[in-house]
Parts: C-alpha cells; sequence; structure tokens
C-alpha cells in the first residue's frame, strides 16, 4: 500500500508535516518520499510542477490520485484506511463536530502566523510600515489567546476533546510554530501543556521537522 504513495516535503511546512502525521498514525511505512529545500527553490522543480503545478509542497501521490492540499490529503488518508492504525475521526457526534470546527479553524491561525513570521519577506521594504506589523502581531497575540480560551474549556486533553483527531494533526504543527519563533509559553499555559503532551507522541516525534533539530529558532514572537 505505501511503495504506491509518494510524498515531495519540505522541512518546517505545517502541511507537509499534517501529511506525514497521519501516514505515521495509519501505519503507512515505506512510502516514497523526497525531502526538498525551500531555499534552493526546489519546491519549483520539474519533478515538482509535474505534481503540483502550484509550485507548493507537500506534493503527495497514491496510485494516480494527486493529492496536493494537506487537508484533502488527510481526509483522503483517513477515508481510505479508516480500519488501519488509530482512528482520527471520533465517533461521538459532539467530538466530531468539534473535531472539524477546529480543524478548519487552524487555516485562521496559520495565515496571521504567517503575517508576522514572513512579514519582512512577503512585503517589498518600500511599502513595509510599523504600523502594519504592529497590525498583525496584535491580531496574532488575540488569535492566540483564542486558542488558549478553547484549550481551557476543551473536555479532553486534545483539541476536540478526548481523543486524538485530525483537529490535533491540523492544529499542532501551528502550534510546533509558535515555539520555533519564540512564543512565551508562560504567556499561555494551557497551549503550552497541549503542546508538551503531544510532542513526543511518536507520529509526531518521527516526523519532527530535521532542520529544527539542526538549528536553532528565533525570537520573532517573544512579545506576543
Amino acid at each position: 500500500m505505501a511503495k504506491e504513495m509518494t510524498l515531495l516535503w519540505g522541512s518546517g511546512s505545517p502541511p507537509c508535516w499534517r501529511v506525514m502525521i497521519v501516514l505515521e498514525e495509519k501505519n503507512l511505512k515505506g512510502y516514497n518520499q523526497k525531502l526538498l529545500s525551500f531555499e534552493k527553490g526546489e519546491h519549483k522543480s520539474s519533478q515538482v510542477m509535474e505534481m503540483n503545478p502550484r509550485g507548493q509542497l507537500p506534493a503527495f501521490k497514491h496510485n494516480d490520485h494527486v493529492l496536493n492540499e494537506s487537508y484533502a490529503a488527510c481526509f483522503y488518508l483517513e477515508s481510505q484506511y479508516q480500519s488501519q492504525g488509530n482512528k482520527l475521526i471520533p465517533e461521538c457526534p459532539a467530538e466530531k463536530a468539534m473535531m472539524y470546527q477546529r480543524m478548519f479553524e487552524a487555516n485562521t491561525l496559520g495565515q496571521k502566523m504567517a503575517d508576522v513570521i514572513y512579514y519582512n519577506w512577503k512585503v517589498p521594504e518600500a511599502e513595509r510600515h510599523d504600523s502594519a506589523l504592529k497590525r498583525n502581531k496584535e491580531a496574532l497575540t488575540a488569535e492566540i489567546k483564542l486558542w488558549e480560551g478553547y484549550m481551557q474549556k476543551a473536555s479532553g486533553p486534545f483539541v476536540a476533546g478526548k481523543n486524538f483527531s485530525l483537529a490535533d494533526v491540523m492544529v499542532f504543527p501551528g502550534i510546533a510554530y509558535l515555539y520555533r519563533f519564540g512564543f512565551c509559553e508562560e504567556r499561555y499555559p494551557k497551549l503550552a501543556a497541549y503542546y508538551n503532551s503531544l510532542k513526543d507522541r511518536s507520529s509526531i516525534k518521527t516526523s519532527w521537522p530535521p532542520t529544527w533539530l539542526e538549528s536553532p529558532g528565533q525570537d520573532l514572537l517573544k512579545d506576543i
């Protein structure tokens, strides 16, 4: 099964990490994979463009089925291999509803992180304004406080409740990204507890971004 799968990925990319976590959770070992460098522009290579004309990672293929959006790939893998490995969609209607809600909210968290972390990279120097960066940081701070509140009210240790689910697959890489860029855990104890409880989970630890193990993070978010 896994030998019929190919994953092109980049280290540190939350979308790539999501797919790798699901592959681990579903015990899909031995899939074909290739680590590409964003810094070297390898995500724009012909190999990637043939699978994903947007020139983005991940690029995932199972037989002749190509799924390049991480949500699509994760849903597909859970649907195709429901009885294999760990079940990632809860049976409890309340947990299932919460899972869907929180996993799609993860997109907002990711966007607001990117607006701060990649501001200088995305915005030309002549168009940068301190006031704009300040607004972006305020928006990210409000978003993180929202997630802190979610975890405080959660009915279990995971995002959707008592079971590890696709919601955690989508949310955890974003929380880890906050830590990578200097997130202050003392300000957000519930998110800190969530992060620390999952960082050593087998599927997460096994797929941990290799570049994060090789180099220290940054402190861009220390005042968030």
